[in-house]
């Protein structure tokens, strides 16, 4: 497995894995009918970079990193981490999040932020933690799962910078 920046022709293959989890609404904060173009506007033109995990060819996970706030708040990212349905399990989550440390730091960031993470989604809230993110706000009833009703979002914070 290969980890890597992706192209823009990259985007054929990534919009199925954008698509089926976008879709199914219970992790991100995307309309469940995000069209190929906006979702091509929001995961490969407005981040600052997006990652591949790719193994022959095949793309397994992708992820994003971009600026969280401008002026003052700069020196925080905020990542987005999609991984296919196929390869759940296989360590591909682990493998981008930890990849995309080092990325951050090595663009300048300091410390790293998810705005948004469903507190439904106990796996990556699981591994977040696992990875050394800590909960550092609760927004109750934010987020609007299809089958669970309003749950709380969480913001998820983790410096990487040495103190």
């Amino acid at each position: 497995m290969e980890v890597r920046e992706a192209t823009a022709s990259d985007f054929d293959n990534i919009w199925p894995i954008f698509r089926e989890i976008v879709s199914d609404g219970t992790t991100y904060g995307f309309s469940t009918d995000t069209s190929k173009d906006a979702a091509f506007q929001l995961w490969m033109q407005t981040p600052r970079a997006t990652y591949v995990v790719a193994d022959h060819q095949q793309i397994l996970g992708t992820y994003y990193i971009k600026t969280n706030q401008n002026g003052p708040g700069s020196h925080v990212c905020n990542c987005g981490y999609m991984v296919s349905s196929a390869a759940r399990g296989k360590g591909i989550a682990t493998l981008m999040c930890e990849h995309s440390q080092l990325e951050a730091v090595r663009m300048g960031y300091q410390a790293m932020q998810f705005n948004f993470v469903a507190s439904t989604n106990e796996g990556a809230v699981r591994l977040w933690e696992k990875l050394g993110f800590d909960t550092v706000g609760r927004l109750p009833r934010a987020f609007h799962h299809p089958e669970k009703g309003y749950v709380d979002a969480l913001v998820m914070y983790k410096w990487l910078a040495d103190s």
